[in-house]
């Protein structure tokens, strides 16, 4: 355990700022399972619709840094291209 103020109030700050970054990781995880069931049942419009709801919440995750912008690039790519590959 910290002994000094400014210690403990860090392991605070880190608590929190990791409870709001797993809350994040965790919604975005079944956004993108919820796109590749749709892709695999072959609904695709359903799919096409929730599209754009993993780029956005790739990119809302990408600009709090929550992810490398590398990792939400290699993932859109990824995820346009069964959704095409589908059609």
């Amino acid at each position: 355990m910290p002994q000094r103020k400014t210690a403990l109030k860090r392991l605070r700050v880190d608590r929190k700022k990791h409870l709001h970054n797993l809350k994040i990781k965790t919604s975005l995880k079944k956004i993108l399972k919820k796109f590749l069931s749709l892709v695999s049942e072959k609904k695709l419009d359903e799919a096409k619709e929730n599209f754009k709801q993993v780029v956005v919440s790739l990119d809302k995750a990408v600009s709090q840094g929550i992810i490398h912008k590398n990792t939400a690039a290699r993932k859109k790519s990824r995820f346009s291209k069964k959704l095409v590959h589908k059609a």
